[in-house]
């Protein structure tokens, strides 16, 4: 099982680093998105959810959809969130860069840095609100704001989210202990702005809702459509451009699940304030003396 974790965060981790050198100004977001999630297939592995490229005020959950032409541009500051799993044990990693300029230089580092300090503290017992605490204190010694509606979180077998919260801020009453063999994603955001996400426009990343069957769908296309989702993607995230092959207007087909409450559709997560958000993330094994990042090369 740990050895299925460690794969899945090697090749998270080239995953990420292969994208990062994509990026660059003129090139679409769906092209580098496309790239990086043939790049985890290539070495074995199945993206855990669609490729996150999040761009200044908005923090997380936004994916490209086939037809994207949006294009990065020199200034952009661009959250990269990469998921790989190896037969359903799941690495979760991201990183921020900016593209030709070095204005949040600071803002960068001081979510890189509160993730590393989170990091060499981290070991069995420690309450889940003094990893909030250390990442807080981090943070605003750079004089920016955590993001207090965004944590990190337990990974289980196809779960990306199973349980276990990982606050970003000081003073919660998070009494969660981590316990040897618990898999936890640790992701700092920090930003400029209130220190809070909206909600925003559709992201075009979808989940199926646990417990649907496919009786209670009366369309036989529509059925056809969600069968052949749940064989594909199951219990994980998956992309609009995914299912572009899978029904003539896949557009008005998502839609239709989404009103039947079959599926989820997510939301961007936009800074309130629209400050510009800066993201790190590792996954880790808590091991006897501390934890193991499984998202390095």
């Amino acid at each position: 099982m740990f050895e299925k974790y460690r794969k899945a965060g090697k090749i998270a981790a080239n995953s990420v680093k292969f994208g990062t050198n994509l990026i660059k100004p003129g090139i679409t977001y769906f092209e580098v998105a496309n790239k990086i999630e043939s790049h985890i297939i290539k070495q074995g592995a199945k993206p855990s959810f669609p490729v996150n490229i999040s761009i200044n005020e908005i923090a997380a959950h936004y994916s490209p959809k086939y037809n994207d032409n949006t294009i990065f541009k020199k200034g952009d500051l661009i959250k990269l969130d990469v998921g790989s799993h190896i037969d359903g044990y799941i690495a979760d990693v991201a990183i921020t860069l900016e593209i030709g300029s070095n204005q949040y230089a600071d803002l960068i580092k001081s979510s890189s840095e509160a993730l590393d300090n989170a990091i060499e503290f981290i070991k069995p017992g420690v309450e889940a609100s003094e990893i909030g605490n250390i990442i807080d204190s981090t943070i605003k010694s750079y004089n920016y704001k955590p993001i207090d509606n965004l944590t990190g979180h337990s990974l289980d077998r196809y779960e990306l989210h199973s349980g276990i919260s990982i606050p970003n801020v000081a003073n919660t009453v998070n009494k969660t202990k981590l316990k040897y063999g618990d898999v936890i994603a640790i992701e700092p955001f920090s930003t400029n702005g209130a220190g809070h996400v909206l909600s925003g426009e559709g992201s075009n990343i979808y989940l199926i809702k646990p417990s649907i069957k496919s009786r209670l769908i009366r369309e036989k296309k529509l059925k056809s459509l969600f069968v052949n989702m749940g064989a594909s993607f199951g219990n994980l995230p998956f992309a609009h451009r995914w299912c572009k092959n899978m029904a003539k207007n896949i557009d008005i087909s998502l839609k239709k699940l989404q009103f039947f409450g079959i599926i989820k559709h997510y939301p961007q997560l936009v800074e309130q304030e629209k400050g510009i958000v800066s993201q790190k993330e590792h996954t880790v094994i808590i091991n006897e003396e501390g934890c193991e990042v499984t998202t390095i090369k």
